[in-house]
């Protein structure tokens, strides 16, 4: 039998030599301070694996991750990191490692150590004490990290490579800030040694960690570059997973919508495939997809599925929602400000969460001691980041998360009961940012554009909230009207109507405004009866309210002139555009947009009956000030200078209405977009100019243009379709003849 190697020493002048009485020192036991000698240390041991799952049949490779980490782990005492959000595959792609090293050298230990609670180390500790035989590891005194990590380190032992496993919390191997506090008698209260201790540097092993944290993960290997990010699948990589979990013969289109659904996530798929396998026959990726987008409490009902993975820690929750929600609370206890944040992103778009609204919401938040404002800020958008919840764009300005992780978010605070308060303060936010849909604040409309969309989804419950909500939804519905998004603006703008009677009354500005953005809308899309009706409603109320010679009343009366207009009722459409100018011109100034638009208006109208000369001299005039006062790019220039090429050429000026009408075009292609409605009046209207000119050929390509276009942003019995559709009908008619 093995000596045990157990020796005794005694201190104490009184007692030297060989003793069996009493004695006046104190016993030191040395366990396990032989370099980790092992119960067979007699004889050559087999190296072995401590891997606690088995290979997944199912793995689907990750790009390079592999390689990078055999090539990483191939280094002296090399320490290495994957990082990632829980279930996007790190504890996998572990896996898939551990048993690449040992097909690869079967001479190298492989160990596997859970790590997500200082118990659970100690554990995986003691399981390799136990399966090397380590002297000294079954006495109750042992410290079983110290003769593991002796044995580690003793180079004779031949090569090893350790797995450490959610590694995702920093108090056990860092310790807390708290046990750093001096105790009542000025001393530091005794603590266990921190398990970093026991983490080896020998020249002979190498440590692969997974954490949720980029921070923890930098502590422990000491090295940014250390660090791989694993972050959700490519659709590739995602349908090959699905299609290796799912027991069915599926669709691929309605399977990547399902994946784009799932933002790819490993976790989520597995769950999403298991689900749809449960049901048998009866399952289906679209049925599976109906209930995902049925309602919040459904898609929480899918999400929150244990999926029964055996290679996850049999102890570790297998829902994706939960997954997320221990990070939550972590970052909650770490940094409940980077917690806030998170709780206020999550009701944004997911693309695009602009900097600039997140620290307007900051600036108003208690700061610590010693920090200001920005770096607060700095260093609760450095948390979120770490722990992979959110991504940022090169610049630094500009934030994503996956909607997936917005969804945990908002479920994690409707648990605490704060759901409905973030909500109020992302309104509060948004609001405060989001300005009207004049020309000049379009770029800054245009980023908010999405997250406008986003809020419009969910009518909140509270007052204030909708105060905010109905300020939000009128804007980004003014902006909407601007840039042509014609339906989706009529949506926003019914919302906030809706609302606006329902909480401050039919004849609150906010309200008043609301019907007056929708009855552009609607005359936008041609509706132009439904149209006519709410700019009545909207002038009578404001000239209740606000008197007959208000900015507000004269903007009605303006939008109702030109809805009779579109409706034929030139006569009275040109008494009105005449009231408003008039009126315009005295409370405004000549010189002032508004008075310009009527101007403009005007001479339409005068066109329309046949009144070319007068028409002609005022839209020239309405041109010249809109040039000097608004610039040669702005859009209601460029309208003077269409409507203006349109006179010219029912006067048979064609020479100068072509040149007038591709000046136009240009410029609204250039600052409209190629698609808008009002870029697609100039390509008509050249269209029909060139068709006058018997240049059918060219004529022939804008027409074109114009009605694939036209069917693309408005509807197909839009009166501008419908229009645009009979002259290239007559245009072609003609290139026959």
């Amino acid at each position: 039998m093995a000596s045990s190697h157990v020796t005794a020493s005694f201190s104490g002048d009184n007692n030297q030599g060989f003793q069996l009485g009493a004695n006046s020192g104190y016993i030191t036991n040395n366990y396990g301070s032989y370099g980790g000698q092992t119960e067979q240390s007699q004889r050559k041991r087999e190296p072995f694996s401590t891997i606690p799952f088995s290979q997944d049949r199912d793995f689907v490779d990750r790009g390079d991750i592999l390689d990078q980490l055999h090539k990483r782990c191939s280094r002296p005492a090399a320490r290495v990191a994957l990082v990632g959000l829980g279930g996007v595959g790190k504890s996998q792609l572990a896996i898939q490692y551990s048993y690449q090293v040992r097909d690869r050298s079967p001479q190298t230990w492989v160990f596997w150590v859970h790590a997500s609670t200082g118990a659970r180390f100690e554990e995986g500790y003691k399981i390799i004490a136990d399966r090397l035989g380590l002297l000294g590891r079954n006495d109750p005194q042992a410290n079983i990290l110290q003769l593991v990590k002796n044995w580690l380190c003793e180079e004779s032992n031949g090569r090893w490579v350790m797995i450490v496993d959610n590694a995702d919390d920093t108090t056990p191997f860092f310790g807390n800030p708290v046990r750093e506090l001096v105790g009542n008698a000025g001393r530091r209260p005794t603590a266990p040694p921190l398990l970093a201790s026991f983490l080896p540097q020998s020249q002979n092993g190498s440590i692969l960690f997974t954490s949720r944290s980029e921070d923890i993960a930098f502590h422990l290997t000491g090295d940014y570059n250390n660090i791989i990010r694993v972050w959700p699948m490519n659709q590739a990589e995602g349908l090959a997973l699905f299609e290796k979990k799912l027991n069915h013969h599926y669709d691929k289109d309605t399977a990547l919508e399902l994946l784009l659904a799932l933002d790819y996530m490993p976790l989520a798929i597995t769950q999403a495939a298991a689900y749809i396998n449960r049901l048998g026959p009866r399952g289906s990726i679209s049925k599976y997809l109906d209930f995902f987008y049925k309602n919040d409490r459904s898609k929480a009902s899918l999400l929150d599925r244990e999926t029964g993975d055996l290679r996850r820690d049999e102890r570790a929750r297998n829902s994706i929602i939960i997954t997320w929600q221990i990070s939550f609370e972590q970052i909650r206890d770490e940094r409940p400000s980077a917690a806030g944040l998170l709780s206020l992103m999550s009701f944004f778009n997911h693309q695009g969460i602009p900097e600039f609204v997140l620290q307007g919401y900051a600036s108003n938040q208690d700061v610590n001691v010693g920090m200001d404002e920005e770096q607060e800020f700095d260093e609760d958008l450095a948390t979120l980041s770490s722990y992979c919840l959110i991504t940022t764009d090169i610049e630094g300005n500009t934030f994503e998360m996956h909607r997936l992780v917005q969804f945990a978010t908002r479920r994690w605070l409707e648990v605490y009961n704060e759901l409905d308060s973030w909500r109020q303060k992302f309104l509060i936010a948004l609001s405060a940012e989001y300005p009207t849909g004049d020309f000049e604040q379009w770029s800054k409309c245009e980023v908010l554009f999405p997250h406008a969309e986003a809020a419009a989804m969910n009518e909140p419950g509270d007052e204030e909230s909708l105060r905010h909500w109905s300020q939000v939804l009128n804007n980004a519905a003014d902006y909407a009207w601007a840039r042509g998004r014609y339906e989706v603006g009529a949506s926003m703008a019914r919302k906030a109507m809706n609302v606006g009677e329902r909480v401050v009354g039919r004849e609150h500005s906010q309200t008043l405004r609301s019907i007056h953005i929708l009855a552009l809308l609607l005359e936008k899309q041609g509706k132009y009866k439904a149209a006519e009706e709410m700019n009545r409603q909207a002038m009578d109320r404001r000239e209740k309210v606000l008197g007959k010679k208000h900015p507000d009343t004269l903007a009605s009366m303006s939008n109702l002139a030109l809805v009779l207009q579109y409706q034929g009722k030139c006569k009275a459409a040109e008494k009105i555009n005449k009231q408003v100018l008039n009126g315009r011109e005295k409370m405004l100034g000549k010189k002032h947009p508004s008075t310009l638009i009527s101007m403009s208006n005007l001479a339409v109208v005068l066109k329309k009956q046949g009144k070319y000369e007068a028409a002609e001299k005022m839209n020239q005039q309405a041109l010249n000030r809109c040039e000097k006062m608004l610039g040669k790019e702005h859009p209601d220039t460029l309208t003077s200078m269409n409507n203006l090429a349109l006179v010219l050429q029912r006067q048979g000026k064609y020479e100068a209405a072509e040149e007038m009408s591709q000046q136009a075009l240009n410029g609204r292609e250039k600052f409209l977009g190629m698609e808008h409605p009002d870029t697609l009046t100039s390509v008509h209207c050249l269209a029909y100019l060139l068709q006058l000119r018997k240049e059918y050929n060219p004529a022939a390509a804008l027409y074109e243009r114009a009605c694939s276009g036209y069917k693309k942003v408005l509807e197909p019995d839009h009166p501008t379709t419908v229009a645009c559709n009979e002259d290239y009908s007559s245009l072609l008619r003609k290139m026959k003849d």
